[in-house]
């Protein structure tokens, strides 16, 4: 079997050191576990250009990062799969449970992780032909604004041939012209049109998910393929602008090859795919007795396969996890990762502890990336004609505040400022829309005026920030 390499799939090509500086835009510090994904990903880079023989036995050296919460661990991982263009899934495993129990089964995040890649691979596509579809799109929409004339009927004196109906034929391609100048112009984005939209089936009866359960949906399409086709239609009436978006969408569908993207994403799935299992601590641990903890190692069991490398069933077609990336992630403030059963930990060679945050890095999480929080808010309420300005001194003191509220209540690491963010913009956020245009200046006075009541009140810290 021959691998295929996707530049852009392979982390465009980029070295450790560029990936941990892409990642350094929107995350800050946490400079080890970024060295690790950056390390992770390369090697898949560096697998994808090694013989096919060799490249099989190569297993992806998957991450356990371990830190509290808020400190990057989800961010690290979405921003790497962006980085790479990879299918990419976050999961709890908290939220499956041991085969035989009500709830989740962990094959489930391979045939989602199968469902991004195809939504992945559909919107790849559909950019590719989006020029052709928008072309087919239009000649749809002047067929409805101007339907064609009606052929003259059997025996008439005015044949096809004649200069009768030829003159006709002229007269109705330069109006046709004319309307498809006023269309490119947007002469014609008020009138509206009635387009035949086509309607998903829903069935009369529902499955409850699960691992049999798939083989039985997959069985059932094939069965009963009236029900599941979803080629009811009815007439609707959009606006002139709507129908040549549904028009464009429905004439890409046609133009792409289903088969080929199922291909396609189960390749991707299979030679890129990364999935993120997050709270992992919370089924660590022995059998302890009842209760919702009770199935907490068969979970681990259940999950150890799919990570070692296993084929699952998915309605697209077999998926292979041997070349999968696993991240996972958890606190382990109760547990520790030698609760993990062995098999399992021997499965994340790769452990990187995340730091705790403090006040310098919150400084530079309010300033530096590029969707930093005050730069957000600064939009947000700049939409309404009002300039935010944040003074260095108030960004220090925002800083100071959410690092003594997360020490004297729950750590909850980065995401306090959101909380703390909103308290204090609450009065802004309210009033901007009746300010007319001006500038509010945020300096220290003006912190310790909207926070400093709540933080000195531990109940009031408690519940509200």
């Amino acid at each position: 079997m021959s691998i295929v390499v996707h530049e852009t799939e392979a982390g465009r090509a980029l070295t450790p050191r560029e990936i941990v500086a892409e990642l350094d835009r929107y995350v800050i510090g946490q400079a080890r576990a970024k060295r690790a994904v950056a390390i992770a990903l390369r090697n898949r880079y560096r697998r994808q250009r090694l013989a096919p023989e060799l490249a099989e036995e190569v297993a992806p050296k998957n991450i356990l990062m371990i830190g509290p919460t808020g400190v990057g661990k989800t961010e690290i991982a979405r921003r790497l799969a962006r980085l790479a263009q990879s299918p990419f899934l976050k999961i709890e495993a908290s939220k499956f449970t041991e085969v035989g129990y009500v709830g989740r089964d962990v094959e489930s995040m391979v045939r989602d992780l199968v469902e991004i890649a195809v939504k992945l691979v559909t919107e790849e596509r559909q950019a590719e032909v989006r020029d052709r579809a928008r072309q087919a799109a239009e000649e749809r929409l002047l067929d409805l604004l101007l339907p064609p004339s009606p052929p003259a009927p059997a025996g008439s004196s005015f044949g096809p041939q004649s200069t009768e109906a030829q003159a006709a034929r002229d007269h109705a391609a330069s109006t046709r012209e004319r309307l498809r100048e006023q269309l490119q112009a947007g002469k014609l984005d008020t009138k509206s049109v009635e387009v035949d939209v086509r309607e998903r089936a829903t069935s009369s009866f529902e499955l409850v998910q699960g691992s049999s359960v798939e083989e039985i949906g997959v069985n059932l399409r094939d069965m009963l393929p009236g029900i599941f086709s979803g080629q009811r239609t009815r007439r609707r009436r959009m606006t002139v602008p709507e129908a040549f978006e549904y028009l464009t969408t429905e004439e890409s569908q046609k133009l792409i090859d289903s088969e080929g993207v199922a291909r396609a994403a189960i390749d991707r799935v299979e030679q890129s795919g990364i999935i993120f299992l997050d709270e992992i601590d919370k089924i660590a641990g022995k059998e302890g007795g009842h209760g919702p903890d009770v199935s907490r190692e068969g979970v681990q069991r259940d999950i150890l396969p799919i990570v070692e490398g296993t084929t699952v069933n998915t309605k697209y077609g077999m998926v292979k996890t041997d070349h999968i990336l696993f991240i996972a992630a958890g606190a382990f403030h109760v547990s520790k990762p030698s609760d993990l059963i062995p098999e399992l930990q021997g499965r994340f060679p790769i452990r990187v502890e995340l730091d705790a945050l403090g006040r310098d890095e919150f400084i530079r999480i309010l300033t530096e990336p590029r969707g930093a929080l005050t730069k957000q808010y600064t939009a947000l309420i700049g939409t309404e004609g009002v300039t935010l300005d944040f003074a260095p001194e108030a960004i220090e003191r925002i800083a100071e505040l959410a690092t003594t509220v997360n020490e004297r209540t729950e750590n909850i690491g980065a995401r306090r400022l959101h909380t703390v963010m909103e308290r204090l913009l609450d009065e802004v956020s309210f009033h901007a829309s009746d300010m007319g245009t001006g500038t509010i200046v945020i300096d220290r006075a003006y912190v310790d005026r909207m926070l400093d009541d709540v933080v000195k009140s531990d109940d009031l810290s408690r519940y509200i920030l």
